[in-house]
Order: structure tokens, then sequence, then C-alpha cells
């Protein structure tokens, strides 16, 4: 996977764009500035975004093509994040370090999700939130007719309200929707996509 994504991000332009997720933007609103985390976080939209608002970020990918792309657009927008590049267990993060975890499309294979989301949970301060958008399961009937709409072809890769259940259950959820909507991020997701949303306090 590291050669896919490392291929797609050397790309010139942003893949996905420069302006962060909408469903993010509308989250941060009110929400005081602290310690974030963006896991998979690509060309570093969202991550730089939250450094405009005054959080101290740090952010993660596997391809260390994202990582020049993210670095260029801090740079751009003149705020500083901390980059780096590996997977999650090699990073190092120590437990109740994060305000808040951000996932806006990171997919997992689904034997290591439940895994991830976990050790993902114990890096929250208490009080600690999560933000989440993903593609939903039904995701497949728009990616097959629209490849542009983006997501994987691999249904359990995508999301169900039962498996952010089991991953997030014992976390307040604030809020908490499935949708359809038209997406516009650059050239991967563009299209009607169906989408799952949360944001759950630790």
């Amino acid at each position: 996977m590291k050669e896919f994504w490392d291929e797609r991000y050397a790309a010139d332009e942003y893949v996905y764009g420069k302006e962060a997720n909408l469903f993010l933007q509308s989250k941060l609103v009110g929400i005081e500035p602290g310690k974030a985390l963006f896991p998979a976080e690509g060309e570093g939209r969202n991550a730089v975004f939250a450094a405009t608002l005054g959080w101290d970020v740090t952010a993660f990918d596997i391809s260390s093509s994202a990582k020049i792309k993210a670095d260029k657009l801090a740079q751009e927008k003149e705020v500083s994040i901390d980059y780096r590049v590996g997977l999650l267990d090699q990073q190092g993060f120590k437990e109740n370090s994060f305000d808040l975890i951000v996932l806006i499309f990171a997919h997992f294979p689904a034997s290591l999700r439940p895994i991830i989301h976990q050790s993902l949970k114990k890096l929250l301060k208490p009080g600690g939130q999560i933000i989440l958008e993903a593609f939903s399961k039904e995701h497949l009937e728009y990616n097959s007719k629209n490849p542009k709409a983006g997501g994987p072809k691999d249904v359990s890769m995508l999301f169900s309200k039962e498996e952010l259940e089991e991953d997030f259950g014992d976390m307040e959820w604030l809020f908490f929707e499935k949708k359809v909507l038209e997406i516009k991020e650059g050239e991967f997701h563009d299209g009607l996509s169906s989408v799952i949303r949360l944001v759950a306090k630790r």
C-alpha cells in the first residue's frame, strides 16, 4: 500500500485538494484548540487547516510523498505541523496525549481497523474527542458507477454504524449520521457518495 500512496501523492497537484474536509471544518468551530492528531493524513489539507486555527498538530501517514506535500502546504499557509512517516505503532505516542483525533477517510483493512481504533482511543485525554468521516458500506453502489467518487472497492474496508459501535461504543456519541452527498475534494473524491460521520467524546 505504501507504494500505491507514494505514487498517488507524487503528483504535482493535490489529488484531494488543498481545502479541508467540510465536515471537519464545521465541527472544529467552537472547540478550544489543543493537541490534535491526524492519522492517515495524506497531503495535509486537514492538519494544516487545524493548525491555522491554533491547534498543536501532529500527523502521520505511510507515504513519504504525502509528507512532502503536507510540509509544502503548511509552509504555504505559514503554519507548523509535526508530520511523521510510518505506522501508528512506530510513532511512540503516549496514552492520554491528545485533545482531538481526526479520522477523515482513514480506511484500514478489516482485520486492523478495530485494533487501530482502540489504540487511537487510548491516546485521547479524558474529555478528548474523535471526529470521523468515512465512506459507508453503501458507497460501493456509488463508486462502482463513478470511480472518481473514490474510496475502497473492498466492502470490508467501508464503514457501518455497527462497526463504529464496536470500536467507539464506550465513548459518548455527540453526533452521528449516515448520508448521501456530493463530494468535491480534488480528483479522487468527486461525485455522489455515501458517508458516515461521527463525533465522540472519551
